[in-house]
């Protein structure tokens, strides 16, 4: 196991395993980049590195499916786990199973640099040099309503009394060379705090920053609780401090190894349209809403900066690995903070973060004795739905252990025939509904609420699958696999 503590060695340990595409010919940053990025995601290809961009700085680069499943089949959550410090063959259960265990650990907070021992300070940018038509920031999708600044970077902002600093990643549009315009749900912790800026009328600082330590793009897209610090649970996930360094022209600290940092202040009203957007559901987007402007003050970056990409669409990209995995490690804490049984927690990423699978032991109903299953899936879904996370997933599968839940095939085939036709569900109406996930009417979203439901699909008695695991002698299938 080794933690990249920047994203330049992330990508070095990636290509030693054959998991980089390096794209030498010059590409139209219009939506070339974008588009072999998407092609990368659908056909599970190495992950492309473009060199050379046209209209930009020479040395400036692109990297696309920073965290997408692996083009190595034997280890299809590599990028994940390796951004993770963890081994790369580690399986999708086991990256949960992390993600859960570090919330229970002292967090490690980070430690300040000097800025002439910080990369990211190498080249600075004030006034009126400091614009984003120099950096290479293609339109994501034919529909979207702009080119996106930020899919993959960490925004960094915190409470004017200092005392929760956030680190997250939102969607960010490029409005001009001075302006972008960032989706912010009020919900959402960045939300939280720029409502408090809101109220004492000032614009609030702010650092986006790219192409920092891959673990802190990760952590940045998975849900902690409220006023828990992600450099602290980073910190955890390393074993080390994250490196920082005070921001040049803001009261922030921003990751010293990063490729890139744009400072600047955050309107205090919605002043601005953001989107459409083509999101993780995988469908282009339509419409746009009134958002705050980030105004671009200061930008600092790297030699030869690294920009990297997110481009959500059709599984399987970051929103089907990375964040389902966080979703699920939430899901999978605070279940067992309730002193369920849980076994797992997997959300199937062709699911698009659709379906959330709850695994519970074998041994279950001697665990919680006198408990039936519909009790049991009512109960899952009371602790969940409490969950701000939670928002984004409208069906949960109570399901047995007798199946590999990261198998889709597998979980296809239990869902098939365990979920009944119309019984043996609790229904959670009057439930809070965004518009990110897909399954619901017009009506439900314009009044935010909407039905959730938690699917019973608990076998009363386990039936042996007709299988060559189950339905033969042991004898007789280590004969046949001895001589296969």
């Amino acid at each position: 196991m080794k933690y990249y503590d920047d994203l330049r060695s992330f990508i070095d340990a990636l290509d030693a395993m054959g998991d980089i595409m390096h794209v030498t010919r010059e590409v139209d940053c219009d939506f070339e980049p974008s588009a072999i990025t998407r092609r990368s995601y659908e056909i599970q290809s190495p992950a492309p590195l473009f060199h050379h961009i046209t209209g930009v700085e020479s040395g400036f680069r692109l990297f696309g499916a920073p965290a997408s499943l692996s083009s190595r089949s034997d280890m299809p959550y590599a990028r994940v786990a390796m951004s993770l410090g963890l081994a790369p063959e580690s399986t999708g259960l086991e990256i949960v199973e992390a993600l859960s265990a570090a919330r229970h650990k002292p967090g490690i907070p980070p430690v300040r640099v000097e800025s002439a021992a910080a990369p990211c300070q190498q080249n600075i940018l004030r006034g009126e040099q400091a614009t984003l038509d120099r950096f290479p920031i293609p339109f994501a999708h034919d529909k979207d309503g702009g080119r996106y600044a930020n899919t993959w970077g960490t925004l960094i902002v915190k409470t004017p009394d200092e005392k929760w600093v956030n680190w997250s990643i939102a969607r960010v549009m490029k409005v001009d060379g001075k302006r972008m315009v960032g989706l912010i749900v009020p919900s959402q912790h960045i939300g939280q705090i720029w409502a408090e800026w809101v109220k004492i009328g000032e614009p609030m600082p702010y650092a986006l920053v790219q192409g920092p330590a891959p673990a802190i793009s990760c952590v940045s897209g998975i849900p902690i609780p409220a006023h828990a610090d992600e450099a602290d649970y980073i910190g955890t996930l390393a074993g080390a401090p994250v490196e920082v360094v005070k921001a040049v022209s803001i009261d922030l600290d921003v990751p010293a190894t990063a490729e890139i940092v744009i400072e600047g202040h955050v309107s205090i009203i919605r002043d601005c349209q953001e989107g459409p957007y083509g999101e993780y559901g995988g469908y282009l987007g339509s419409g746009s809403s009134a958002q705050p402007t980030f105004h671009v003050e200061t930008i600092t970056y790297r030699d030869d900066p690294i920009w990297p990409m997110s481009i959500t669409g059709r599984p399987t990209d970051e929103s089907h690995t990375l964040w389902a995995m966080g979703l699920a490690a939430d899901a999978l804490t605070y279940l067992r903070e309730a002193e369920l049984p849980v076994k797992a927690a997997w959300i199937p990423e062709d699911s698009t973060v659709h379906w959330l699978l709850i695994v519970m032991p074998e041994n279950w109903r001697e665990l919680l004795p006198g408990v039936s299953s519909e009790e049991l899936s009512q109960r899952t879904g009371e602790v969940l739905f409490k969950t701000s996370a939670m928002v984004f997933i409208p069906k949960v599968y109570v399901v047995d252990d007798d199946f590999d839940p990261t198998n889709l095939r597998e979980v296809v085939w239990v869902l098939s025939t365990r979920v009944h036709p119309v019984g043996r569900r609790a229904v959670f109406e009057d439930q809070r509904v965004i518009r990110l996930p897909q399954c619901y009417e017009e009506e439900e979203y314009v009044a935010g609420k909407g039905a959730k439901v938690v699917f019973d699909t608990l076998q009363t008695t386990r039936h042996l699958h007709a299988s060559f695991e189950q339905g033969y002698p042991q004898e007789v299938r280590q004969r046949i696999l001895d001589n296969w």
